[in-house]
C-alpha cells in the first residue's frame, strides 16, 4: 500500500491492516492475550432535574489490551489512523496504563509504534521508536511487569494463576482487576494482612471470591473462613458469586466447624460470643485456617476490644484480607493499624467518574422546628400527661427526645409528593432515628399514601430487626422481581450489606455523626441497574446529614486519627454501633439505640418546611446548585466557543445528527433540553438559545418561513410532495427524523411509493434526493446564516 492509500485508511483500517498483524508477529495468541476495543470504564452518568444522560466523551476506552492470560494485563495499544504521527497516542494510552497499573504502553500510525516503560532501569530511556516488525514479545512484556510489581521467581506461580471463567462470560471490571491482582501479589510476596478498600455498590463480594478462588486452586489455601456480620450477606452469597465452589462449600451453622468442608461461609455471631461456650472457632485448631476473608471488616472486626478480634488473633497464622468500603480509622478502631495500608482502593468518587455507580441528586429540607428550635410553654404536659421539660428542643432532639406528630406526618408527606412526582413505585429507604420512629414513619407514609397503600398492604412496610413481619419482606425488597414492598422504614436494618440494586430514594430523617454509617447508608444507592431504567438516586435530607458530603474526609484517603476525645465512633456513643459478641447466628437486627430515652410526644405543635433546595454531583465530585440548562450550556460552549462557530459548524454539516451526537457523548440530550426550554423547538434553536441566548423560533415556525419563500416551486410535482412531506415531518418530530433514511418508509410517503421509488422517481437518484435534502435543511436554517 502506497503512502496516500495508507492516509485515506480509516483507524479501524490501520489497526487491521498493520497493528493487529505486527502484535501476532511478535507471538501474541489473538484468542487469549489480545483484547481489541476494550471499554474499561461506560463514562459518567449526568442527573439533572428527574433525567439522566451518559458522557460517553469520559468514558475510557483502549484499542488494545495484551495480557498473558485472562485477568494478568501487561500493555496498552493506543492506534491512530495515519493522519497522526506515531507517538500521537501514547498520552492516551499511558493514562490507561496507569489506572490498570501496567508498566508498557504502546502508540502506532500503522508506520511505526512509539513505548512508553514504566518500569525502566536508571539510564534506560522510558520513551523510545521502533519498526512495526519489532514489537516486543509476551515474555519481554511480562518480565517488565514482574519487575515493575517486584515479582520474584517463586511468586510468580501464584499470580499466573488463573481466574475463575464462567459460561456467561462474565469477566472482572478493571477495578475489580486491580485488586484482585494486587491482594494475590501481596499475599505472594508472603502479606499476611491485607486491606482492601471499594465503595458499596463496586462488586466486593464477585473480587472476594476470584481472590478465594485463586488462592484455592493455587494451593496456597486449603481452608477458608469467610467471615460477615449480617445473615442476609452469607445467604446471598452461597446462591451468588460463590456458587463455584459448590460441594466443597458449606454455611457454619448449628455452632459447629465442619472439617469435611474447605469452604466456610459464617456469621460472627454463629462462631463466638461473649460466653467461652459460645466460642466455637476454638474447636478447631489454631491452624485450621489458611485464610480468612472478613467482609465490612469497618464494622468492628479491627477494634481492639472487639469480641470478634479475638478470632483474628486465635487464627492468626492465616493470611487475614480485610473487605471495607469504609476504612475506620480512630483511637478506638483502625483497620489500617491492623492490616496495614490499603493495597487497593476504589472510591466512590472513582466509581461515579468511571460510570459504574450511580450519581445522587440532593434534595435538602428545612422544617422550621429543626432549625429554630421549640421550647414548650411553662407546664406543657405531652399526649400522655408528663410534664415536658422545659428547655429548647433542636434537630438533634428530634424523635430522639422530642416528637412531633405534626413534623413526622409532614416528612411523610414531602415524600410521597416526590415520589407521586416522578414514580411512585420507586424502591425507598427512610432511614429514622429508632425502631420505634420508624414504626411512627410507617403509619404516616401510609396515611400519606392513601390509595397506593390501601392497595396493597405492602406498599410500606418497617424492616427492624425486631419485626419479624418486616424482615421477611427484605428479601422481597431488594429482589428487582418483586414489586413490594415499595417503601421501607428502617433505623439500622438497612445501612450495610442489603444489595438494593434498584433503590431510587434514600430519605434521611436521622441525626448522623458518623462518617462510616453516612457512607453505607449513601452506599444503598450507588448500584445503577440498567436492565431497571436505575442510573442515578435521590436522597431527601431532613436532618442536615448531607453536609458530610463537603468533608473531604468523604471520599479522602484514609488515616489513622490518633486522638479521640470526641470521637463519635468511639465505643459507647449512640452512632454506628457495632453488633459485637453473641446472640443468634441469624440475628440481623438493629440495637435500637433510644431504648430506654424518655420520649415526650406532642401532637398539638405544627411544623412547616422553611427552606427547600436541589444540589448535584458535579464534575469535581462535590454538590453544585445547577439546572441541566447550566449543564447544557457549558458542555456546548466547551465544544463550540462562539455562536458564529456553532452556526458555522451546523451549516456544514451533511448530517445535523452528527453534531446532536457529538453533544450527547457529553451528556447534552435534547430530549432533556426540551423538558426544560420547550418541546415545540428545534434541536438548533434549543442549543443556540440555551448555549448563546439567541431568540429560539419553534420548528413550525421555521418550516411555515421555508413555505413563504416559494422555494419549492422549482421542483417537479412528485418531488415537491416529498419535500413538502419531509418538511411537516420537521415540524412534528425534528431534523433525526428526516435524516434518517428509514423516514420514506413512513406514511405520507407510503403513498408515494416505495423509497427506491420517490428516490429514482422523484429525484432520478440518490445523490440528487440527499442534494434536495440538504437544500431543505439549508432553507430550515436559513436564518441560522445571518437572514
Amino acid at each position: 500500500m502506497d503512502e496516500a492509500e495508507k492516509k485515506k485508511c480509516s483507524e479501524i483500517d490501520i489497526c487491521d491492516l498493520f497493528i493487529t498483524p505486527a502484535i501476532k508477529h511478535a507471538g501474541w495468541d489473538q484468542m487469549q492475550q489480545v483484547r481489541r476495543e476494550v471499554t474499561l470504564a461506560p463514562g459518567p452518568v449526568v442527573v439533572r432535574g428527574n433525567l439522566s444522560s451518559r458522557n460517553k466523551k469520559k468514558r475510557k476506552f483502549a484499542d488494545y489490551v495484551l495480557s498473558l492470560k485472562p485477568g494478568l494485563p501487561l500493555a496498552i495499544v493506543e492506534a491512530k489512523d495515519n493522519n497522526h504521527s506515531v507517538s500521537s497516542g501514547l498520552q492516551q494510552a499511558l493514562g490507561y496504563a496507569e489506572i490498570l497499573d501496567v508498566p508498557s504502553a504502546f502508540s502506532s500510525n500503522g508506520d511505526g509504534f512509539a513505548s512508553h516503560n514504566r518500569a525502566a532501569n536508571a539510564g534506560e530511556p522510558t520513551e523510545i521508536e521502533f519498526g512495526m516488525d519489532a514489537f516486543p514479545d509476551p515474555d519481554t512484556l511480562w518480565q517488565r511487569y514482574r519487575q515493575h510489581h517486584r515479582i520474584d521467581g517463586d511468586e510468580a506461580k501464584l499470580v499466573e494463576q488463573p481466574y475463575h471463567t464462567d459460561l456467561s462470560g462474565k469477566e472482572p471490571r478493571y477495578y475489580q482487576t486491580e485488586a484482585i491482582n494486587r491482594t494475590i501479589e501481596a499475599v505472594a510476596k508472603g502479606q499476611k494482612r491485607v486491606l482492601l478498600v471499594m465503595a458499596t455498590g463496586t462488586g466486593k463480594t464477585y473480587t472476594t471470591f476470584q481472590i478465594i478462588w485463586r488462592l484455592w486452586k493455587a494451593g496456597t489455601a486449603k481452608r477458608i473462613l469467610f467471615l460477615a456480620d449480617r445473615n442476609i450477606l452469607v445467604d446471598q452469597t452461597l446462591v451468588n458469586d460463590f456458587k463455584p465452589f459448590g460441594a466443597a462449600m458449606t454455611k457454619i451453622k448449628n455452632r459447629k466447624i465442619d472439617p469435611a468442608y474447605e469452604i466456610h461461609l459464617g456469621l460472627y455471631q454463629a462462631i463466638t460470643g461473649t460466653d467461652e461456650a459460645d466460642k466455637i472457632f476454638k474447636t478447631v485448631s489454631p491452624d485450621f485456617f489458611d485464610l480468612i476473608v472478613i467482609d465490612e471488616c469497618h464494622r468492628g472486626s479491627a477494634a481492639e476490644d472487639s469480641a470478634w478480634r479475638e478470632i483474628l488473633e486465635y487464627f492468626s497464622s492465616a493470611v487475614q484480607v480485610g473487605m471495607t468500603a469504609t476504612p475506620k480509622e480512630t483511637e478506638y478502631v483502625s483497620n489500617i493499624s491492623y492490616f496495614g495500608d490499603p493495597v487497593y482502593t476504589y472510591t466512590l468518587k472513582q466509581g461515579i467518574e468511571d460510570g459504574f455507580l450511580a450519581p445522587y441528586k440532593v434534595i435538602r429540607i428545612d422544617i422550621d422546628r429543626d432549625v429554630q428550635g421549640w421550647t414548650p410553654p411553662p407546664g406543657m404536659v405531652d399526649d400522655l400527661g408528663g410534664v415536658i421539660e422545659d428547655r429548647e428542643y433542636n434537630q438533634k432532639d428530634m424523635d430522639r427526645t422530642l416528637v412531633l406528630n405534626q413534623r413526622t406526618k409532614l416528612v411523610a408527606e414531602r415524600v410521597m409528593k416526590f415520589l407521586r412526582a416522578t414514580d411512585p413505585m420507586s424502591k425507598t429507604i427512610i432511614f429514622c432515628e429508632d425502631i420505634d420512629h420508624a414504626e411512627r414513619m410507617r403509619k404516616a407514609i401510609v396515611n400519606a399514601a392513601g390509595k397506593l397503600a390501601k392497595d396493597n398492604s405492602k406498599y410500606v412496610m418497617r424492616i427492624t430487626g425486631d419485626s419479624t413481619e418486616g424482615k421477611a419482606e427484605l428479601d422481597r425488597f431488594i429482589d428487582p422481581e418483586e414489586q413490594y414492598p415499595i417503601i421501607a422504614t428502617t433505623s439500622q436494618l438497612l445501612t450495610t450489606g442489603v444489595d438494593a440494586k434498584t433503590c431510587k430514594l434514600i430519605v434521611i430523617d436521622r441525626t448522623i455523626n458518623s462518617m462510616t454509617m453516612f457512607k453505607q447508608i449513601i452506599g444503598r444507592g450507588t448500584r445503577i441497574d440498567e436492565d431497571n431504567n436505575k442510573f442515578f438516586f435521590t436522597i431527601m435530607d431532613f436532618k442536615k446529614a448531607t453536609e458530610l458530603f463537603r468533608d473531604d474526609a468523604f471520599d479522602g484517603p484514609p488515616i489513622v486519627i490518633l486522638t479521640g476525645d470526641d470521637d463519635p465512633n468511639a465505643p459507647g456513643t449512640d452512632d454506628d454501633p457495632d453488633i459485637e459478641g453473641g446472640g443468634d447466628e441469624d440475628d440481623d437486627g438493629d440495637d435500637d439505640e433510644t431504648a430506654g430515652t424518655r420520649k415526650f410526644v406532642v401532637s398539638g405543635v405544627t411544623a412547616r418546611v422553611m427552606n427547600e433546595r436541589v444540589e448535584y454531583i458535579g464534575p469535581d465530585g462535590k454538590l453544585v446548585t445547577e439546572s441541566y440548562r447550566d449543564y447544557a450550556r457549558k458542555q456546548i460552549a466547551a465544544e463550540y466557543r462562539s455562536l458564529d462557530e456553532f452556526i458555522w459548524h451546523w451549516n456544514a454539516s451533511e448530517r445535523k445528527q452528527a453534531i446532536i451526537g457529538e453533544l450527547e457523548q457529553r451528556g447534552v440530550i435534547l430530549e432533556n433540553l426540551a423538558e426544560e426550554v420547550g418541546k415545540d423547538f428545534g434541536d438548533f434553536d434549543l442549543l443556540v438559545h440555551v448555549a448563546f441566548g439567541a431568540p429560539p423560533l419553534t420548528r413550525r415556525e421555521r418550516a411555515e418561513n421555508v413555505k413563504k419563500r416559494g422555494y419549492f416551486a422549482k421542483y417537479g410535482e412528485k418531488a415537491r410532495a416529498v419535500l413538502e412531506a419531509l418538511l411537516e415531518k420537521y415540524a412534528d418530530d425534528g431534523v433525526e427524523t428526516i435524516e434518517d433514511a428509514k423516514v420514506l418508509r413512513l406514511k405520507p410517503f407510503t403513498q408515494l411509493g416505495t423509497p427506491m421509488e420517490i428516490i429514482k422517481g422523484a429525484f432520478g437518484g440518490k445523490d440528487a434526493y440527499e442534494a434536495a435534502l440538504r437544500e431543505l435543511e439549508d432553507q430550515i436554517y436559513e436564518q441560522a446564516s445571518g437572514e
